[in-house]
């Protein structure tokens, strides 16, 4: 580590510490050059696949994208702010922990959508009609069947 003071490049570590989240290392030191003190903070690298979306673009992923998706999906809805970190945080790890250099939205809507089922039912239902693009009322209900388990639910109520 370059001594930002001299430029010197012998220093010693005389403290460190890992933040309360885990994700970053505070390093204090001290150059063995001109005696002077300074602070380092190191962060793992955290390198994201690419998306591809539907129309077969890449884009890299971006977390405010899926936070900002979440949040529309969850107006009105008795949802957390943190509810919805931990989501896209999950996703995060997902994505990390996969170690392909490429990947659908296809896999990270259906991890969202996983989340959300089990978080608020409403909110899911909002997502999936984005996310699948329902064409007609009957694929809505398809899936309205799928989530309350009842099959009395039937295309005849809707009409």
């Amino acid at each position: 580590m370059k001594c930002p003071f001299c430029a010197h490049l012998e220093n010693k570590v005389i403290d460190s510490r890992l933040s309360k989240d885990g994700g970053v290392i505070r390093r204090r030191r001290d150059c063995g050059e001109c005696g002077r003190r300074f602070t380092t903070y190191e962060r793992i690298e955290e390198i994201l696949p690419m998306v591809i979306k539907k129309d077969g673009r890449r884009e890299l992923f971006d977390r405010g994208k899926l936070f900002a998706g979440l949040k529309r999906a969850c107006e009105k809805r008795p949802v957390g702010v943190e509810d919805l970190e931990r989501i896209v945080d999950k996703v995060e790890q997902t994505l990390q922990e996969c170690g392909d250099r490429e990947i659908p939205t296809s896999k990270i809507g259906e991890t969202v959508m996983k989340e959300l089922h089990e978080l608020d039912e409403v909110a899911y239902v909002r997502f999936a009609s984005v996310y699948r693009q329902f064409k007609d009322i009957n694929q809505f209900m398809d899936e309205l069947k799928d989530i309350l388990g009842d099959k009395k639910v039937s295309r005849k109520a809707v009409k």
